[in-house]
C-alpha cells in the first residue's frame, strides 16, 4: 500500500485519470450539498489528501486512513487527517452531510466492504449523501489491480445493491472512463494472457505514472468531453463506477 500512496502522489496532480476524476465528482459534490450551510464532510480512505483539497470547497472536510505514509502526508500539506479505518470510523452518529469514498472499498474483504458501508451510513445526517468511486467491470482486471490490492471490480448492479442493503436510497449510478476501454481492455487482456506482474515490479506502477505530455493532454481532454456528457446522462460501462446516494430521513410520528 505504500507503493501505491507514494505512486500516487507522484501522478495525482497531472495525470489524465485524476485530472478525469475529480470532473466527473465536482458536480455531483454540487448536487449533493446544494441545500446544505458550512457541511460536514468526511473523506474515507484520504490517501495523501489531495482531494480533500477540492473536498474544503465545498465545506470543512476531514479525511481518514489508515496508512500513517498518507496521513503524514496530507498533514504535511496541511490537511485534516486522522488515522482509522473505514471500518471503524472514530466520529459520532449523525455528524456529516457528505461521506466520500474514492477507490477504496474494492480493496476490502467482503465483511469489511460491508462494515464501511454501514459506518458511512452511522456517521451521515438524514439526508446526508455518499459519493463512492470503485473500480469497475471484472474483464479489466490487470497489473493496475496488484499494486492497489485489489478484491473485486465491480459492476453497476452490484454497487446499487450494496448501498440499498445499507438502507441508502441510490440517487445516480454511472460508468465512468468510458474513453478509455478501446485501450484499456485489450492491454489488461495482455497482462492476464503473460501473467499478472508481482507488486514490487515496475509494471505494477506503470499505469500510475504520468503519461508523455502531449498523451496525457489529449486524453485528458477526452475525459473532460466524458465528464460534460456524465453531468446529463448514466454510461453503461467504463473502467470506473461512481454512485451517488441519500440516507434517509425518517418519517415524522
Amino acid at each position: 500500500m505504500d507503493r501505491l500512496l507514494e505512486a500516487t502522489a507522484r501522478a495525482e496532480q497531472q495525470h489524465f485519470w485524476f485530472r478525469g476524476l475529480r470532473r466527473f465528482v465536482r458536480p455531483l459534490i454540487e448536487q449533493a450539498l446544494a441545500s446544505d450551510t458550512d457541511p460536514q464532510i468526511l473523506d474515507c480512505g484520504c490517501g495523501t489528501g489531495t482531494n480533500l483539497g477540492i473536498l474544503a470547497a465545498y465545506g470543512e472536510a476531514r479525511g481518514v486512513d489508515r496508512a500513517w505514509a498518507g496521513v503524514r502526508r496530507a498533514r504535511a500539506a496541511g490537511r485534516q487527517v486522522g488515522q482509522a479505518t473505514v471500518t471503524h470510523l472514530p466520529f459520532p452518529d449523525a455528524r456529516f452531510h457528505l461521506v466520500t469514498s474514492f477507490d477504496v472499498l474494492y480493496c476490502l474483504e467482503d465483511a469489511d466492504e460491508r462494515a464501511a458501508v454501514s459506518e458511512m451510513f452511522r456517521v451521515l445526517r438524514p439526508g446526508g449523501r455518499v459519493l463512492i468511486n470503485v473500480a469497475a467491470m471484472p474483464i479489466l482486471t490487470g497489473n493496475h489491480s496488484v499494486l492497489a490490492h485489489e478484491v473485486r471490480r465491480y459492476r453497476a448492479s452490484g454497487l446499487r445493491a450494496l448501498l440499498e442493503r445499507a438502507g441508502f436510497s441510490v440517487e445516480r449510478v454511472t460508468y465512468t472512463n468510458t474513453a478509455m476501454l478501446p485501450i484499456l481492455v485489450p492491454l489488461r487482456l495482455l497482462q492476464r494472457g503473460v501473467g499478472l506482474a508481482r507488486e514490487e515490479d515496475e509494471d505494477a506502477t506503470r499505469e500510475m505514472q504520468v503519461p508523455p505530455a502531449l498523451i496525457n493532454m489529449l486524453l485528458d481532454r477526452v475525459l473532460a468531453l466524458e465528464a460534460a456528457v456524465v453531468r446529463h446522462i448514466d454510461l453503461p460501462c467504463g473502467s470506473s463506477l461512481l454512485a451517488l446516494a441519500r440516507k434517509p430521513v425518517p418519517d415524522a410520528d
